[in-house]
């Protein structure tokens, strides 16, 4: 697993490996953008230009106030979001990653059927959906348990980029049902990598690469596992 994850990392310098990343991390400041361009919009439209309050006066320039007031708010979204929408969009082009690993490492094998861009933007918005619902679940288990708040984080998320990962590279080579099995089959393994990939999430920055390291490393893995790795 470990050869896997320093395999994963000894790429990080391919081309294909760079256009994901900075495609990932350019899409989710794009919207990063559009969200707070519409916190300002909203507030444009809904709050006048100047408020009149007793024993005051009238108070000008609220709406411009407010608008500078939701820049707190956009950069701690930012922290919350920028992984999972940066992992989200990269599954949109985890084809790319997939296959500058196989091209390098596996180059016995035939190319692998890519998805559909329409099927690779659904499973990203469900992948999307599911990390950023059960980690807004799970910060009350984490505020109930802060001595283990990261252990907990890193097994959640461990589980969920895992689980998502493994299944996205499978399913090129073996169809939705035979890459349901196989994770089945060898989810402990899954959980574990996934958990090593969990880890740098916590790390400023360096979580940013989590989603190309991610795809890279479980492609790695699902070839181990499936027999089809040359050593």
């Amino acid at each position: 697993m470990l050869s896997d994850f320093s395999r994963a990392i000894s790429q990080l310098g391919d081309p294909r490996f760079r256009r994901v990343l900075f495609m990932g991390i350019g899409l989710t400041l794009l919207l990063l953008f559009g969200i707070y361009a519409l916190f300002v919009g909203a507030i444009s439209l809904f709050f006048p230009d100047s408020l009149t309050l007793p024993l005051i006066g009238t108070i000008t320039w609220v709406d411009n106030l407010l608008s500078w007031a939701t820049i707190p708010l956009i950069i701690g979204l930012s922290v919350f979001l920028m992984v999972p929408v940066a992992s989200a969009f990269t599954g949109i082009f985890l084809d790319d990653v997939a296959d500058a690993v196989e091209d390098r490492f596996y180059p016995h094998l035939t190319p692998a059927p890519r998805l559909s861009l329409a099927q690779g933007i659904t499973d990203s918005l469900k992948f999307l959906g599911v990390i950023l619902l059960a980690n807004l679940v799970a910060l009350f288990v984490y505020l109930i348990f802060i001595p283990f708040a990261p252990v907990i984080f890193w097994a959640l998320n461990g589980f969920l980029l895992g689980r998502e990962y493994f299944q996205l590279i499978a399913i090129r080579r073996l169809g939705p049902e035979g890459a349901r099995k196989m994770r089945s089959r060898y989810m402990a393994q899954i959980w574990l990598a996934g958990g090593l990939m969990a880890i740098p999430l916590t790390v400023p920055l360096l979580n940013l690469l989590v989603p190309v390291l991610g795809a890279a490393t479980f492609t790695h893995l699902f070839h181990r596992l499936n027999g089809t790795a040359k050593t």
